[in-house]
Formats: structure tokens, sequence, C-alpha cells
């Protein structure tokens, strides 16, 4: 199989993990050999119920019995979609009541920077720095990281980038600017939060010059940061919501959600603003409604905050410098990206899967399935500090 994987399946880096995957349960991935891994990155935060939920496989199983795709996206109704837009909704801000679905979450990129631009009649778009949305065409050009992208360059005209959390780079957003486009949380820098309410001042900004706020939800949204959306926690509502990873349960998704007025735009000059033939399949909209509806009615996002606690609890250690984040989307920041390869390397030798971010190489990821139990993290950050141990000598 291995073999196969290097011939015939086109490879992201060199040196991939390389694990061969029999099956996965819970907070568990297996091997081949039927070695347990337990799981602290949750597919890079894309399953938060974890592996196999069975409220999740219930829902898929029913609606696979009931039909699959039957036509492109936005012509038929069909039950899952409308129930998880209509309870999307329901969970987000009045202003925020209209969803369109699509594959991953770098389409929903894509279809929100379009939607910007139709509605504003501007061009120019504002981004950050160490900034990451996906890695399509219009997604890398507001990706704040030329080193992943100047190879593909031309890409989009008319993009600006600015420092997450500086204030005053702010005033470059004008009435030239149909939309500037941020995460909530940075993820591939290193888990950074928005301080001294930095979200609210781009959100003031952006009412002055007629900007509209694009936030992306694909990494902290559903429930990972202790609330649904991580936008709630800074006291800031954006015009328009991505989200995707999490939403899906562990099945591909993609979302953008605006106000209906916003949305309807995309009907008609031009009609088909933004058409998808898989957005909202009815499998993966059952899968992601399931998840949804079991995090906003359980107590997993209270939790998300009481495992942090233990979490930073645990792993305290030299060659730990800082863990960023909120909830359980963590990161551990070392002094070299030396040790950060060692600790997740050595790691997965010990059973337990850790992983790396984008652009931040001293930082290592902790994104757990939310349903992770205290037990499996007093194991998996005790396997931590060993690793760490063996590093140090």
């Amino acid at each position: 199989m291995k073999q196969n994987f290097f011939q015939y399946q086109a490879q992201t880096t060199p040196h991939p993990l390389a694990m061969e995957i029999s099956h996965a349960k819970g907070s568990y991935i297996y091997n081949t050999k039927n070695k347990a891994y337990l799981d602290f990155v949750a597919g890079v935060s894309a399953c938060p119920l974890g592996h196999n939920h069975p409220k999740v496989l219930n829902a898929i199983k029913e609606q696979l019995d009931k039909y699959m795709h039957v036509m492109v996206y936005g012509e038929y109704i069909q039950k899952p979609a409308i129930d998880l837009s209509k309870l999307l909704a329901k969970k987000l801000p009045e202003s925020l009541d209209k969803t369109y679905l699509t594959n991953s979450g770098t389409e929903a990129v894509e279809g929100a920077l379009k939607l910007a631009k139709r509605a504003t009649g501007r061009s120019e778009i504002i981004a950050a720095n160490k900034g990451y949305h996906g890695n399509t065409m219009g997604s890398m050009s507001v990706m704040g990281f030329e080193e992943r992208k100047q190879a593909f360059r031309p890409l989009l005209p008319d993009v600006k980038f600015i420092d997450f959390n500086s204030e005053k780079d702010l005033s470059q957003i004008t009435e030239k600017t149909a939309c500037i486009i941020l995460e909530t949380i940075q993820g591939g820098a290193g888990f950074i939060e928005p301080k001294n309410e930095y979200l609210h001042k781009v959100r003031q900004r952006c009412n002055e010059t007629g900007t509209l706020l694009i936030l992306d939800e694909i990494q902290p949204g559903i429930g990972r940061t202790g609330k649904l959306f991580g936008f709630e926690h800074y006291n800031c509502i954006p015009d328009i919501l991505v989200t995707g990873k999490a939403l899906g349960g562990g099945m591909p998704i993609g979302a953008f959600t605006a106000s209906s007025k916003l949305m309807d735009l995309l009907m008609d000059n031009p009609k088909l603003g933004h058409i998808t033939t898989f957005g909202g399949h009815p499998v993966i909209a059952a899968s992601a409604l399931a998840t949804l509806k079991e995090i906003t009615e359980s107590d997993l996002m209270e939790q998300a905050l009481e495992k942090e606690k233990l979490i930073r609890k645990l792993l305290t250690h030299p060659l730990i410098k800082e863990i960023r984040g909120k909830g359980l989307m963590l990161a551990i920041i070392t002094d070299s990206a030396k040790i950060a390869n060692a600790l997740i390397l050595n790691s997965q030798d010990q059973g337990l899967i850790l992983f790396w971010l984008l652009f931040e190489q001293k930082a290592v990821r902790i994104t757990p399935p939310l349903t992770i139990s205290n037990d499996e993290i007093i194991k998996g950050c005790s396997v931590i500090i060993g690793v760490l141990n063996s590093i140090q000598q």
C-alpha cells in the first residue's frame, strides 16, 4: 500500500508521515498493524466529535438509504441542506441568516470574496500577513506568506496586506476597499488571538468606509474555542462568515453566510453568480447537521474551556515557551523547528498524533476532538512531557 501511495497518489510534501490507516474510532486512529494512536489533531480540526461518532454515522446511513446527489446546488429542495442552513441561522446573529454550502473551506472563501466585490463594486481586498484561507487561486491571493505562493503568480490583483493586531494599519482600509478578510484566530501563523479589541476596531473601520468584513472561522469555528464561533469572544460580528472543516463532522464541506440582502446578489445580474455541482450534498449536509446538533445541544463547548485548563496545567516544561490559543485550538511554542519536529515525530512513535502549523515552524498543533476525555488528555500530555524530557537530555 505504501508503494502505491507514493507511485499513484500525488503528494503535498517530499516527506509525508505515510502512516497506513486501518480504521478509527473515538479519539484513536489505528494503523494496519492495529497499533492505536491517540489523536491530538482531529484531522486538523475537522473531526470535532472524534472518529465514527454514532450520531454522525447514523445520519449518514439514513441519508444514504434515501438519495445521494440528485442535482446541482440550488435547484432542488433537499431537506438536509435546508435544515443545516436553518440551524446555522438560528445559532448566528440576525444579520447572518442565509448560507451558501460549498465543497470546502477554500471554495467558501472564493465565494465570499466574489460576494464582497459584487456587493460593493470595489476591487481592493485587504488581508493579513501570515494569514491563511486556502490554496485555490483566489484564496492563495489573500495568503500572507509569499514563499508559498510566489511560484503561482500572477494571482488576483489589488490585494494589500496588513499586520494582524496592528491598529495603525487599519487606516489602509478606505472607501476603495471591497473587503478585509481575517482569520478570527490566526491559524498558520501560530494560533494568534486578536488583542486589545482588535476585531471590534476592524469592525468600526469597516463601518466607516463601507467595507465588508469577512471572518474566516474554518479552524476556530464549530465549538473549538468554547463558543460556537470564535468571533463571539471578541465583540465583533462579520458581514460574511466563512466556515468549513469541523462543520462536516469528518466529511468535506465549506460554507459562507451573510445577510439575505447580500446573498441574494448572487442570484441575478449576473445569474449564477456562484455555482457548484456538489455543494450542499445531502449526505454531507446530514453529517454536518448531526454534528452541529450534537455540539450545540451538549456541553462540549463548555468542556473545551475546562479541557484547555487541564492541558495548560499538564504541559509545563522548560522546552515549552508558551501555549497559544483558546479552548481546544492550542499550539505549543518551542525554541526551534528542530524541537518541534522531534516532538511531533517522536510522539507518533509513542502512539500520539501531533502536527505542524503552516507557517510557524516552532509550533506544534494540539487540536483534539472536542469529545476527548480527561483521561485521554492526561495520557497524551504525559507522552509529550516524556518526549520533551528525552529531547532535553
